[in-house]
């Protein structure tokens, strides 16, 4: 209550259901746990902030402890060893990081077996800041970190628990940077944005949220169709269930299936009733588990939060056996059944994996439906926001645009007349930045859009690279006409010395490049195209190849065998997938999800990891609205790509 009224969180207490002890209990004797997410883009100033009020030998960073993957350990033998580079290089890009243990076929990888989980170095916190009242050397050994103006303890999270330490997350959030500029776009603020809007349901319930936050992973667009969000608490559950923890506690299909009237809901008390009525008598929540301690197995609010913790903590460090007979016991005495004792120790087992509170999942939960809303009612907006916030997200640039087209946004090429640095509108159209300009500084970028306009190239002023980059990224249109001759102009127009001045000329009568040509530019530049997919020029040759595009493979029946090719756009391994591996391939039609698993992994790992246009061969799996290609085989079909550089977002 007291965050909402500060301004802190936009979720109204008042529609939700918090418990209480999930943040401050007389047991903890600690101060209130309360996580606040920055716009990530501006996180730097909130810690600068920090640095300047408390004075940097009073405040610091917590340090993480970096431990050799595969990769880095072969990297690193590899290096000591005086292999080459080129065979560390290509021998590291054979492995991947689920890889264990590493086989010991020689003395290099030997060692880089037993490197494997050894700290490497020391490396920031994403942002637990620790302040002091005193100096804070006094406390704790300090450095200054490798970036200016910060300084970092060299104990992690986890030993600064131990010594009774405060920590402050000053944590980053991609959305809240989409948000804030999409909703300036629209000149709306959070609180103005119409709630339950039934249009913003209806695109969620199609899993059409490509860029929304959260939902718009594998995982969780193929859950949407399935659950169905009505309402906001809806969105709530949706957050929240497709985490290790329902998923590992076996929570999901028993709350789907009581969802569609497919299994009866029933509640051993009226008193379990009043803790999980709300996720129809399965515990999806953090604070549910703790209710439940404390209504069914007579635990005190200290004791239920002491449950939580050792619940996200079991996994590493044991400690949750003492709970199992107080719980059981309680449960017992309280006239409840062996059964369903032993069922919620199995739930709370699978909360170690990762059980998300309900009052993050309500927080997430209105950035979801705001996102939507935007993309559902202001696509242009959203679209730009979304590529001036980049990196973030699941999808690149080249994903997040051919959405947007796909959903009627008109998309406009960068142009050192028209653009600012950011992505702009341009009444319902998006008018690329010069930001999307590859190899383009910054500080050139801004001196451009505020100069213009221009009416050669010669009055840009700049040096050979950023010429060079903006020709590259066809950002010289209006000033010297196709690709060719944006080089040629941007060629005999840089500046070399302060007496140097620029030779004019008349542009020779070159050829324009052609549409192939003028593709592998853009995504060599931008990271995308606004011309026709690549995909589209090869539809022919894909044809005499048996391979099917996305809009026909979607209207098959389940069951049915199909081949299709797509460009890798993602790839996942959830560690809760038992070792399969998710993929996404694009084509012009849309995208197609591929599900590839673990006995194929190990035998085409090639095809999988190192393909950019992937053939796959398998079988349609649909669940109603959801469509999946179970692979059975795999084919790289990079080569049809020639010179086309395009890039996946994997693993993360």
């Amino acid at each position: 209550m007291v965050c909402y009224a500060l301004g802190i969180t936009e979720v109204d207490p008042a529609r939700m259901n918090m418990l209480f002890e999930r943040f401050v209990s007389r047991e903890r004797n600690e101060p209130p746990d309360i996580d606040v997410d920055f716009e990530h883009q501006r996180r730097e100033e909130v810690i600068q902030y920090v640095y300047e009020k408390y004075g940097r030998a009073r405040a610091a960073i917590a340090a993480t402890v970096i431990c050799y993957r595969p990769k880095s350990a072969v990297r690193d033998v590899g290096t000591a060893l005086g292999v080459p580079a080129n065979e560390v290089d290509a021998m590291a890009k054979s492995f991947a990081f689920w890889d264990q243990p590493i086989p010991a076929t020689n003395t290099w990888m030997q060692f880089a077996q037993m490197l494997r989980g050894f700290p490497r170095h020391l490396s920031q916190h994403p942002g637990g800041f620790v302040i002091s009242r005193g100096p804070l050397a006094e406390l704790v050994p300090i450095e200054n970190a490798a970036m200016p103006e910060r300084t970092v303890i060299q104990w992690d999270k986890d030993d600064l628990e131990a010594l009774g330490l405060l920590k402050v997350d000053v944590l980053g959030l991609g959305m809240l940077s989409v948000i804030r500029r999409a909703l300036d776009f629209v000149g709306r603020k959070m609180h103005e944005v119409p709630p339950e809007d039934p249009a913003v349901y209806a695109m969620i319930h199609k899993a059409d949220t490509v860029g929304v936050f959260q939902i718009e992973s594998r995982a969780q667009m193929s859950m949407l169709p399935r659950l169905k969000p009505e309402n906001f608490y809806d969105l709530v559950i949706e957050v929240a269930i497709v985490r290790p923890g329902p998923i590992q506690g076996g929570m999901v299909h028993p709350y789907l299936r009581r969802r569609r009237g497919q299994e009866p809901i029933t509640y051993p008390s009226a008193a379990v009733e009043q803790v999980l009525g709300r996720t129809l008598g399965v515990p999806i929540f953090q604070e549910q588990v703790m209710q439940l301690a404390m209504v069914a197995a007579g635990f005190t609010p200290g004791e239920a939060d002491r449950l939580r913790r050792s619940m996200a903590a079991w996994k590493k460090r044991g400690g949750l056996e003492h709970f199992e007979g107080k719980l059981k016991d309680g449960m017992q005495r309280h006239g409840y059944s062996a059964d369903f004792a032993d069922a919620l120790y199995r739930q709370i087992l699978g909360f170690g994996e990762y059980g998300f509170p309900e009052s993050h999942a309500a927080s997430f939960a209105l950035l979801v439906y705001v996102s939507s809303w935007l993309k559902c009612h202001h696509p242009a907006a959203f679209c730009a926001a979304l590529l001036n916030s980049q990196p973030m997200g699941f999808y690149a640039p080249a994903q997040l645009v051919q959405d947007a087209r796909r959903h009627g946004v008109v998309i406009r090429p960068p142009d050192v007349n028209v653009s600012e640095w950011d992505c702009t509108l341009e009444g319902p159209a998006v008018r690329l930045g010069l930001r999307m300009v590859g190899a383009l500084a910054e500080a050139a970028g801004k001196k451009i859009a505020a100069g213009k306009p221009y009416m050669s190239v010669h009055e840009l002023g700049l040096n050979r690279k950023d010429l060079r980059a903006l020709a590259a990224g066809g950002a010289l249109q209006s000033l010297a006409g196709h690709r060719r001759l944006a080089h040629w102009a941007a060629a005999g127009s840089a500046r070399r010395a302060p007496l140097d001045a620029p030779s004019l000329e008349s542009l020779p009568h070159l050829p324009a490049p052609g549409e192939g040509a003028e593709i592998v530019a853009d995504y060599a530049s931008l990271g995308l195209t606004l011309g026709r997919h690549p995909l589209a020029l090869l539809r022919s040759r894909l044809r005499r190849m048996r391979l099917m595009d996305s809009s026909g493979l979607r209207e098959l029946p389940h069951g049915a065998s199909v081949a299709v090719a797509g460009l890798v756009t993602c790839r996942q391994r959830p560690d809760t997938a038992s070792g399969v591996v998710f993929v996404t391939l694009e084509d012009e039609s849309g995208n197609v999800n591929v599900v590839v698993w673990r006995h194929l992994v190990e035998r085409q790992r090639r095809e999988l990891l190192g393909a950019r246009l992937l053939g796959v061969h398998g079988r349609i799996e649909r669940d109603g609205e959801v469509v999946h290609l179970v692979a059975q085989r795999l084919v790289d079909h990079s080569a049809l790509l020639g010179p086309l550089a395009t890039a996946s977002r994997d693993f993360h």
